[in-house]
């Protein structure tokens, strides 16, 4: 059947493996691990390595140190090319790699500013923080450098009673 479609195994990517082991598969890896505090085992879907790179280099393009790109444009492109990829990985186990991409897409910001204002780290702290010391959100007029990390991650919603069944005879 894949024949008849021109879709042909390739030798060198194709390979039995045990689940515990763990596969990549469409920038998935999936992976059989025991559930913490617990003997059960279950099939756990993680965001596969190539993924992260890929994003990290497209942050990377939109906050070189010395670009001169308006903050308005650099933000609304990160806030574009981040929240979509998160939005395609929510339903993997992400939190920590969504924290760790804010947490990359911060520090190129704040470099970026740095090296475009000539600002000194009390510079950076003077302009980002309330008199209190609580860190304010990066913005430019009415964007913002919006965290995904906030995004709801849903994993293993149980939907069994919704799926419809064509099996089963409708009523009349």
């Amino acid at each position: 059947m894949l024949a008849g479609l021109g879709l042909r195994l390739s030798q060198d990517k194709t390979r039995v493996v045990h689940m515990s082991e763990g596969f990549d598969f469409l920038g998935r890896s999936n992976q059989w691990r025991r559930k913490r505090g617990t003997n059960k085992w279950h099939v756990y879907t993680f965001i596969a390595d190539r993924p992260i790179r890929s994003v990290k280099t497209k942050i990377r393009a939109l906050t070189h140190r010395t670009s001169q790109r308006d903050l308005e444009y650099v933000l609304t492109g990160l806030n574009m090319v981040m929240h979509g990829w998160a939005n395609h990985f929510k339903h993997e186990i992400a939190k920590n790699v969504f924290a760790m991409l804010d947490n990359f897409a911060w520090w190129r910001v704040i470099r970026m500013l740095q090296v475009r204002h000539h600002w000194r780290w009390t510079d950076v702290r003077a302009r980002f923080t309330t008199l209190t010391g609580r860190w304010l959100p990066i913005s430019k007029g009415d964007t913002e450098l919006r965290p995904i990390a906030a995004i709801p991650v849903t994993r293993y919603r149980y939907r069994a009673s919704r799926i419809p069944n064509p099996w089963t005879l409708q009523p009349a």
